[in-house]
C-alpha cells in the first residue's frame, strides 16, 4: 500500500511540474484526502515528496535535500503537537457539553416560586457571568401574608460554586416556614455550610422576612452586600446593615436582626456584589450611579427597574460582567 501511494504521489507531482494547471492542483487536493484516510503523517508526506523529487530531479544540490530532512524533523514534532492540541480541543468540547448540561440541571434545581403578597411588587434578575451561577435567590412563602427571601453568593465561580448552592437549597428546603426569624435561618444554614462545604469556600447571604399586613421587613446578613432602602417620601437611599460572619466560618456564629417598615413607593434592593462592584475603563462604578439608575425608574414596576439597572450596567461595562449579577427589588404599592 505504501509503495502504491508513493507511486501515485510521484505521478501526480510530475504532472503538476510539467503543466502546472488548476486541474493538476485539484487532483493533488483530492489525493490529500486519500492520505488522511490512510492516516499518513505530515512527516511521511514530506519524506514521500523528497523521494519523488530525487527521482525526478536528482541534479538538485545537496542543500535542497538537507532542507527536506530539516522539514521532516520539524513535522514530526508538529504532528505530535497537533495531536495533543486536537485531544485538548476534544476534551474542552466534552467539558463544554457537560457544563451546559450541568447549567440546565442547576437552573431546574434552583428554581423558586415568586410569592404573591398584597401591596408588594417584586422584580428580580439573576444572570451568571459564566455557565454556572454562584448566586442564589430563594423564596419561602405561606398563605398568611408573609414571605422569606434569601439572596446568597458563593465566594467562587463555576462548578464548585454551583454545587455549593445545591447545599444551600437543601438547607433552605428544610426551613419551610416563612415566619422563621432571619437570625435563626442564618444560624441553621451556617451550620449546614460549615459541615458540608470545603473549608476554602464561603457563602454570604442576606435573609429577609416580609410581613405584608404590617409592611415590615425583618432582615439579617451573613457578611452579605447590604440591602439598600429608598424612601420615596424623603427621596433618600440608606444601606440596611446587619452584622454577621460569612456562612461556614464558625459554627458558633451569631447573627443580628433588624426591622424596617415600608411606606407607599418605598423600595428595597437586595443584591450580590456583581451589581455593586462593576467596573469600566475608568474604574469601579460608584454606588451613586446605581442609585441614580434606580431613581430614574422609581415610578415603574419593580421588574422594569431591575431590567433597566441591568441593561445600563451592561452597557457601561461593554457587556463584560466580571461576576454573577443578581438583583431583587421589593416595591411597596
Amino acid at each position: 500500500m505504501a509503495q502504491k501511494i508513493e507511486n501515485q504521489y510521484k505521478e501526480i507531482l510530475n504532472e503538476y511540474m510539467k503543466k502546472q494547471t488548476e486541474q493538476n492542483l485539484y487532483v493533488g487536493q483530492n489525493f490529500s484526502r486519500q492520505l488522511i484516510l490512510e492516516n499518513i503523517a505530515p512527516e511521511e508526506v514530506i519524506s514521500m515528496h523528497k523521494v519523488a523529487i530525487q527521482e525526478l530531479y536528482n541534479e538538485l544540490p545537496d542543500v535542497v535535500w538537507h532542507s527536506f530532512d530539516f522539514l521532516i524533523e520539524m513535522m514530526i514534532n508538529y504532528g505530535l503537537a497537533l495531536q495533543e492540541r486536537q485531544s485538548l480541543l476534544k476534551q474542552q468540547e466534552e467539558l463544554k457539553v457537560e457544563m451546559e448540561l450541568a447549567a440546565n440541571v442547576q437552573e431546574t434545581l434552583l428554581k423558586t416560586k415568586l410569592p404573591v403578597l398584597e401591596g408588594l411588587d417584586i422584580g428580580l434578575l439573576s444572570i451568571p457571568a459564566k455557565k454556572m451561577n454562584g448566586d442564589y435567590i430563594y423564596f419561602v412563602s405561606e398563605h398568611d401574608g408573609s414571605a422569606g427571601i434569601a439572596v446568597a453568593d458563593v465566594i467562587g465561580k463555576g462548578l464548585p460554586a454551583a454545587l455549593c448552592m445545591s447545599m444551600i437549597k437543601f438547607g433552605m428546603d428544610s426551613l419551610s416556614s416563612s415566619q422563621a426569624l432571619p437570625k435563626d435561618v442564618l444560624s441553621v444554614i451556617n451550620r449546614i455550610v460549615e459541615k458540608t462545604i470545603d473549608d476554602s469556600m464561603f457563602v454570604s447571604m442576606f435573609y429577609g422576612n416580609y410581613n405584608a399586613k404590617r409592611a415590615r421587613l425583618t432582615y439579617g446578613s451573613a457578611g452579605h452586600e447590604p440591602a439598600i432602602l429608598y424612601r420615596a417620601k424623603d427621596q433618600e437611599f440608606t444601606e440596611l446593615y446587619a452584622k454577621g460572619l460569612l456562612l461556614g466560618v464558625s459554627p458558633a456564629a451569631v447573627y443580628e436582626e433588624h426591622t424596617v417598615d415600608l411606606d407607599t413607593g418605598d423600595l428595597v434592593m437586595m443584591m450580590t456584589d456583581g451589581v455593586t462592584e462593576g467596573r469600566n475603563e475608568d474604574g469601579f462604578i460608584e454606588r451613586e450611579v446605581i442609585f441614580e439608575l434606580i431613581e430614574r425608574k422609581k415610578e415603574q414596576p419593580a421588574q422594569v427597574i431591575v431590567q433597566y439597572v441591568y441593561d445600563e450596567l451592561e452597557r457601561m461595562q461593554n457587556a463584560q460582567f466580571q461576576d454573577d449579577f443578581t438583583l431583587v427589588i421589593y416595591k411597596k404599592t
